[in-house]
């Protein structure tokens, strides 16, 4: 599934949470599509995402398994493991940093009516979705950048159009398996398994 379309699903189930329990489920489900989108993004997004990206997918992933200690995430539904592609960046980051927004202040006021075993799971869960945050309000900054300032010219993994290996890129400019870069680039690729808190 396409991931505005997933995000979307996140906010609308975040939007009708009836507790405690049902936002710490929906603040995993979103830190776990997080790092799906970021790893998607790390591995065959645009070119100056690509530290950024990594980064959010290990937060993400860290996020779902420690900082969110078992919540109680629906049975088969995973929204991340739904994700096939992100067909236009900026709006699929800029719709993930309004997700995580409303997760922190969802967690938040978790936070200020709970005990105290709850309260330091929010605490972490609130900073796990901050810095998932900051990636991705760095990745919009990037996108906003004018090509010369991060190398239009460059290839997604090194100079003057090629790889690493020195290989040029096939006739067109275009990295094996990359559909387009840029901001409105389509990535594409099977869903991957997230896995459940233990």
């Amino acid at each position: 599934m396409e991931a505005v379309r997933l995000i979307e699903a996140g906010r609308r189930a975040l939007a009708v949470t009836g507790g405690a329990p049902d936002v710490m489920a929906e603040a995993w489900q979103a830190q776990a599509l997080a790092g799906a989108v970021g790893g998607r993004l790390a591995r065959c997004g645009p070119a100056e995402l690509r530290t950024e990206a990594r980064q959010l997918g290990e937060i993400g992933g860290l996020g779902t398994v420690v900082a969110l200690d078992g919540p109680a995430v629906p049975v088969g539904v995973v929204r991340a493991s739904l994700l096939t592609e992100v067909t236009d960046v900026h709006r699929a980051l800029t719709a993930l940093g309004d997700l995580l927004g409303e997760v922190g202040i969802a967690l938040v006021g978790v936070a200020c009516d709970t005990e105290d075993g709850l309260y330091w799971q929010c605490i972490e869960a609130i900073d796990a979705v901050d810095e998932s945050l900051d990636r991705v309000h760095a990745m919009l900054r990037r996108l906003a950048e004018p090509p010369s300032e991060y190398g239009h010219e460059r290839g997604t993994d090194g100079e003057h159009g090629g790889d690493r290996s020195g290989e040029p890129r096939p006739e067109g400019g275009r990295a094996p398996g990359h559909e387009r870069d840029g901001p409105r680039a389509v990535v594409r690729g099977a869903a991957e398994s997230v896995a459940r808190p233990s």
